[in-house]
C-alpha cells in the first residue's frame, strides 16, 4: 500500500462492489459529506442516501449509496451499504419510473400512503439518476 492511499471496501448484502487502494473517499455521512484521506483518525458513522465518491489512480469514481455504515481504521475504509451501484449498473428507465411513482404518491397525500417511505423512494431514485448523469 502506498503511503498516501487508503484501502476502500464497499460491501452490500449481495456483493463486494469495491476493493481497491484509493487516494480519497467522500462519503454521504449522517451529518453531511465526509472526506477521508490516508492516515485518517478512526471513526464509525452512519451513511445516508447519497453519492460516494472516491479517487483511484487520479480518476474520480462514483457510487449511488442507499444508506449503511462507514468504518475508518488503520488506513482502511469499509462501507457496509444497503445498496451500492456504479453508474453503468443503474437502470435509468427503472429509476425514472420509481421517481415518477414516488412523486405521484407524495402529490396524492392519501391517508393510506406511507409518506416517509415515498420520500425515501424519491431520494433513492434521484440519487441513482444523479450518479447515472441524468440529472444535476
Amino acid at each position: 500500500m502506498a503511503e498516501n492511499t487508503i484501502k476502500l471496501e464497499v460491501v452490500t448484502p449481495d456483493r463486494k462492489v469495491v476493493s481497491e487502494e484509493v487516494e480519497m473517499v467522500v462519503a454521504p455521512a449522517a451529518e453531511g459529506y465526509l472526506g477521508i484521506l490516508a492516515n485518517h483518525a478512526p471513526l464509525i458513522t452512519s451513511l445516508q442516501i447519497g453519492v460516494l465518491k472516491y479517487t483511484a489512480g487520479g480518476q474520480e469514481q462514483k457510487l449511488a449509496i442507499s444508506g449503511g455504515f462507514l468504518e475508518v481504521k488503520d488506513n482502511r475504509a469499509v462501507v457496509l451499504a444497503e445498496a451500492a451501484e456504479r453508474p453503468k449498473e443503474i437502470d435509468v428507465q427503472r429509476a425514472l419510473a420509481a421517481k415518477e411513482r414516488a412523486e405521484r404518491r407524495l402529490a396524492e397525500r392519501s391517508a393510506d400512503i406511507d409518506m416517509v417511505r415515498a420520500e425515501v423512494a424519491l431520494k433513492r431514485a434521484l440519487n441513482r439518476l444523479k450518479v447515472a448523469g441524468k440529472i444535476e
